[in-house]
């Protein structure tokens, strides 16, 4: 149940222009200090994880490892996709709210 209400979370955020997908623009909008929350899929190469998971630690952006290439692309409306970010606040909490909840997620915050 709690993985509808994220990807739900992660569609809202998409149709309102809040979400990035794709290794440069997640990257960009870490960097500029947009994103709130980043989603890497389950099936990234552990060298994009620890990237990343380096980089959210860095700019204290929590990070989750959650999904499929493919659901996190049907998500967003696109092809498959290995990263995302929510860039608007209130999206962003409520799907990390409903990530903490999931036992067998694997990141936490800030990519610890």
């Amino acid at each position: 149940m709690q993985n509808r209400k994220v990807w739900g979370y992660l569609g809202l955020a998409a149709r309102a222009g809040k979400a990035v997908s794709g290794s440069f623009c997640v990257e960009r909008s870490v960097r500029r200090r947009r994103a709130k929350l980043v989603i890497v899929s389950q099936e990234a190469s552990e060298n994009t994880k620890k990237t990343f998971r380096d980089l959210c630690t860095y700019y204290k952006v929590p990070l989750y490892i959650f999904g499929t290439s493919d659901e996190l692309g049907k998500t967003l409306g696109k092809e498959f996709r290995m990263l995302a970010a929510i860039e608007d606040e209130g999206l962003a909490k409520a799907a990390a709210g409903q990530l903490e909840q999931e036992p067998n997620i694997g990141g936490s915050k800030y990519g610890e």
